[in-house]
C-alpha cells in the first residue's frame, strides 16, 4: 500500500499558530462566560452571586459531598471571564470558590467549612446560589439574630479606608465600607429596630467617626453611626418603616443595602400580625376538629389535633387571614399551639403548657447530667478577679447582679455559670480557670470577646486664669507758712487793728508784754493780751520764737498700692524775703494688672473618675472634751473628672473644679479662699469650652477736707483731699477633653 504525506513547511508554522490562537479567542468570546462571583447575606441565609455574560436557560447541573465539605456546579458550553481559578469568599459558611475550566464546561467548586443543603435560582444573567444554615454552627447557637458574614484573617488591627452612602434606582439605601483588606472579619446582626455591622480587628480613622444623617435622600435609612469598640468598629443602621437588608462583599468593598418591603395588599389584612392568605368561613355548630381541618386543607399545613380537642363552633368570617382565623378558633375553645416546620400541633393551653414543661425539665436534666471540664482564659486587660465576681454575683433584696441586671426582693440566683459551674483567678498570670458544661464555657468565650477588650484613654487638660486689674487716684495737698522777722525778734504776723496781729505757719510761745498770740499747725489762732501759749491778756506787742515747721495744713495724697506719692512744692515771699508761704501739692496715680495660670492635667480610661489636687494643709485648733485638738484643711486646687465618650466621638465630663487658698487672718485662724465649680458638660473631641467664671469688681472713694473752707468754690480743693481705688477680679475655667488614640506615651 502506497501512500503520500502532505507536510506544512516549518516556516509557515508560526502564522498557522497565530491563526489557531486568534480562532481559540474568538470561539472563548463567543461563548457565555462567568464574570464575577461575590458572597452577601439575605434574610439571614448565605447567598452566592454568580454573574455570567450571557443568560442561563436552566440551573446548572450540581452535587454535594460531605467529606471534604464542597459544592460543585457545572455549566455546560461556559468559560471563565474572571481571569482567576481562586475566589476567596470567607463568609460564613463559605471559604472560597474554585473556577475550573475545559473544552466543554466551566465548573465552580465551593470548598465549604461543614456540609450543607443548597438551592438554586437564575435571575436574567446572575444565578443565586443560596446556601441552608449549617447544624450546629456555634454562631448561631450562641446568638440566633447574629450572622458571621466573614471571619477575620488578618493578623494586624486594619483602619478602614472610607465609609460612603448611595441611593440606588429602586429607591434602596447602600452603604458602602472600603475596607483595607478581604480578609477583614465581619459581624452582622439585628439590633433591635436596626442593623449592627461589626468589622473585626479593625480601627476607625477620626474623620469617619461620626454619625450621618441621610434621611432626606428618600430611602429606608436614616441614619448611620460608625463608633470604635476596642479592636472592633460598630456600623449602626437605623432604618424605619418596613424593610428588607442584604449584604455582599467584593474584593475590598463592603456594601449593605437596605430596600423597602414589597407589600401585597391582596395578601395582608389591616391588622399588623397577622400575614396568611385571605378566607371566608360560614358554618353553623361545626365539630371544632373538622374546623381545623377545613384551614389545614386551605393552608396545605400539617395539622395534628389532640385527642382532648372537643365541642362545635359557630363560625362566620369573611376576607379574614387564615392565621387570624386560626386564632379565632383557639381562643375561642381555650386551645393552644405549638409549630415545628409545617406541623402545627394544637391542644388545650393547659396541656401545651404541660408539655414545655416537661420539655424544660428533661432539657435542665440533661444539663446536670452533661460532663463538665475545665478551661482556662488567658485575659489581657480586664482583672481575673473582677470577672469571677460577676460570673458568680447573686442578686439580693434591693440589689441589681452585675451580669445579669436582676432586681428582686428576695435572693435569687443571677449566676453566669451553670449550678455545678466554679470559676477562680490567677491574680499573678491574669489567667481565669472555669469548670463548666461544654456549652456554657462556649458562651464565656463569647462573653470574655466582649469584655476583655482594652479601655480608651483620654486627656483632660484644664487651665485656671486668675486676672486682677487694679486702679487708684490720690491727691492732696499741704499749706505752711514763716516769719522771719519774728524769728529775728521782731513783730510778726500782720496787724489787724490796735495791737491784734495775725499769724499764719507757725506757734509762737514765751511772748512779752500786753499782747500774745500763738498760732499752731493747721489752724489759725488769734490771740488777745496776755502772755505764755499765746492766748494771754493784757495790751502791747507779744513777740515769739517758732515751735515747729511752720505748716498749718496739712492732707496729702494717700499711699495707693504700696507705693509713696509724688509732690510738688511751691514758695511764696515778699520783696524783704522775710514772710513765706508754702504749698506742696501730692497726686498718686497707681495701675496694675496681674494674672495667675494653673494647668493642672490628666489622663483617666473611659468612665473612670480621676482626681488631681496640689496645695497645702492648714491646721485648726478646736476644743473637745478630751482637750485641744487640732484639724486639717485643705486649700488646694483640685480637678476631678469623669469622662465618657460617646458613639459619636464626643466626650461627656461630670466635672469638679476647685481653687482654694489662703485668706486673712481671724482669730480662729486663717480663712480660706474657695472657688469652686461642679457641673457635667458635653466636648467635642479635642475642643475647648469655658465652664465657669467668676467676676469681682470693688470701688472705693474717699474725701477728706476741712469743714466750711474745703466747701469753697475752688480755693476749697486747697483744703480737702481725694483718694478712689478700684479693683477686678475675675476667674475662668478652661476645659479641653482629648481621646488618646494611639498606644504610645503621653506627653
Amino acid at each position: 500500500m502506497t501512500g503520500t504525506t502532505s507536510r506544512l513547511p516549518h516556516r509557515l508554522w508560526p502564522a498557522a499558530l497565530a491563526v489557531l490562537g486568534a480562532l481559540w479567542a474568538t470561539a472563548l468570546q463567543a461563548r457565555p462566560s462567568i464574570e464575577a462571583i461575590t458572597g452577601f447575606m439575605q434574610g439571614g441565609s448565605e447567598v452566592l452571586r454568580i454573574e455570567l455574560t450571557e443568560p442561563l436557560a436552566e440551573p446548572p447541573p450540581g452535587f454535594a459531598t460531605q467529606s471534604p465539605a464542597r459544592i460543585a456546579l457545572d455549566f455546560p458550553g461556559v468559560g471563565n471571564a474572571t481571569g482567576r481559578s481562586l475566589v476567596e469568599i470567607n463568609q460564613g459558611n463559605i471559604k472560597s470558590a474554585h473556577i475550573v475550566q475545559t473544552d466543554e464546561r466551566a465548573r465552580v467548586v465551593l470548598n465549604l467549612k461543614q456540609p450543607t443543603a443548597y438551592s438554586t435560582q437564575v435571575q436574567g444573567r446572575t444565578l443565586l446560589v443560596t446556601l441552608d444554615a449549617a447544624a450546629g454552627a456555634a454562631a448561631a447557637a450562641a446568638s440566633p439574630a447574629r450572622t458571621v458574614f466573614a471571619e477575620a484573617h488578618n493578623a494586624d488591627v486594619l483602619a478602614l479606608r472610607d465609609l460612603d452612602f448611595r441611593r440606588s434606582p429602586d429607591g434602596a439605601g447602600r452603604v458602602v465600607v472600603s475596607l483595607a483588606s478581604n480578609q477583614v472579619g465581619v459581624d452582622l446582626q439585628q439590633q433591635g429596630k436596626g442593623l449592627m455591622v461589626e468589622f473585626l480587628r479593625s480601627s476607625l480613622p477620626e474623620g469617619l467617626r461620626r454619625r450621618l444623617d441621610v434621611s432626606d435622600f428618600g430611602t429606608p435609612i436614616q441614619t448611620i453611626t460608625a463608633t470604635q469598640q476596642g479592636e472592633r468598629v460598630r456600623l449602626l443602621i437605623e432604618p424605619v418603616g418596613e424593610w428588607e437588608h442584604s449584604a455582599y462583599q467584593s474584593d475590598n468593598q463592603f456594601v449593605v443595602e437596605v430596600r423597602p418591603k414589597k407589600v401585597d395588599l391582596n395578601k395582608l389584612s389591616q391588622g399588623p400580625h397577622y400575614t396568611g392568605e385571605k378566607l371566608s368561613l360560614n358554618f353553623q355548630n361545626i365539630d371544632v376538629r373538622s374546623l381545623l381541618q377545613v384551614i389545614a386543607d386551605f393552608t396545605n399545613f400539617n395539622i395534628v389535633t389532640s385527642d382532648t380537642v372537643t365541642g362545635a363552633l359557630t363560625l362566620r368570617l369573611k376576607d379574614v387571614p387564615w392565621d387570624q382565623a386560626l386564632q379565632i378558633i383557639m381562643d375561642a375553645k381555650g386551645l393552644g399551639m405549638r409549630k415545628s416546620g409545617t406541623v402545627l400541633w394544637i391542644a388545650p393551653k393547659d396541656e401545651i403548657d404541660e408539655r414545655a414543661k416537661k420539655d424544660y425539665e428533661v432539657a435542665q436534666a440533661l444539663q446536670r447530667l452533661e460532663p463538665v471540664r475545665t478551661q482556662a482564659f488567658q485575659l489581657n486587660y480586664a482583672k481575673a478577679a473582677d470577672i469571677v465576681s460577676r460570673l458568680t454575683a447573686t442578686a439580693t433584696a434591693g440589689g441589681t447582679s452585675a451580669i445579669a441586671g436582676v432586681s428582686a426582693g428576695s435572693t435569687q440566683s443571677a449566676r453566669f455559670l451553670s449550678e455545678r459551674g466554679s470559676a477562680i483567678a490567677e491574680p499573678r498570670t491574669n489567667q481565669l480557670f472555669v469548670t463548666d458544661t461544654s456549652s456554657k464555657l462556649e458562651e464565656l468565650r463569647l462573653l470574655l470577646q466582649s469584655l476583655d477588650v482594652p479601655v480608651r484613654q483620654v486627656m483632660i487638660e484644664a487651665r485656671i486664669v486668675e486676672a486682677r486689674d487694679t486702679f487708684g487716684r490720690s491727691l492732696g495737698v499741704r499749706l505752711g507758712g514763716g516769719d522771719l522777722r519774728a524769728q529775728r525778734g521782731g513783730d510778726g504776723g500782720y496787724s489787724i487793728g490796735g495791737n491784734n496781729r495775725l499769724v499764719f505757719g507757725t506757734g509762737y510761745d514765751n511772748a512779752t508784754g500786753s499782747t500774745g498770740f500763738k498760732q499752731t499747725d493747721g489752724g489759725i489762732n488769734i490771740g488777745g493780751s496776755g502772755s505764755g501759749s499765746g492766748s494771754g491778756s493784757g495790751s502791747g506787742s507779744g513777740v515769739g520764737m517758732p515751735s515747729n515747721n511752720g505748716t498749718f495744713l496739712n492732707l496729702p495724697a494717700a499711699i495707693v498700692g504700696g507705693v509713696m506719692p509724688s509732690s510738688f512744692g511751691l514758695s511764696i515771699f515778699n520783696a524783704a524775703a522775710n514772710r513765706f508761704l508754702t504749698l506742696e501739692l501730692s497726686a498718686m496715680e497707681a495701675d496694675g494688672q496681674g494674672k495667675i495660670v494653673s494647668s493642672p492635667r490628666l489622663v483617666t480610661a473611659d468612665q473612670v473618675k480621676a482626681l488631681i489636687e496640689q496645695g497645702t494643709e492648714i491646721p485648726y485648733v478646736v476644743m473637745s472634751q478630751n482637750g485641744p485638738n487640732t484639724i486639717w484643711k485643705k486649700a488646694v486646687l483640685k480637678l476631678e473628672v469623669t469622662p465618657q465618650i460617646t458613639p459619636e466621638g464626643n466626650i461627656i465630663m461630670d466635672l469638679d473644679v476647685s481653687k482654694d487658698s489662703r485668706g486673712e487672718n481671724t482669730p480662729s485662724g486663717p480663712a480660706i479662699d474657695t472657688k469652686h465649680v461642679l457641673t457635667q458638660v458635653l466636648v467635642e473631641n479635642g475642643g475647648t469650652v469655658v465652664i465657669g467664671g467668676i467676676f469681682e469688681m470693688m470701688e472705693t472713694s474717699q474725701e477728706n477736707k476741712i469743714p466750711m473752707l474745703g466747701d469753697v468754690p475752688v480755693v476749697g480743693n486747697l483744703f480737702k483731699n481725694r483718694t478712689k481705688e478700684s479693683e477686678k477680679r475675675e476667674m475662668l475655667v478652661f476645659i479641653t477633653p482629648k481621646v488618646i488614640t494611639d498606644r504610645g506615651s503621653v506627653r
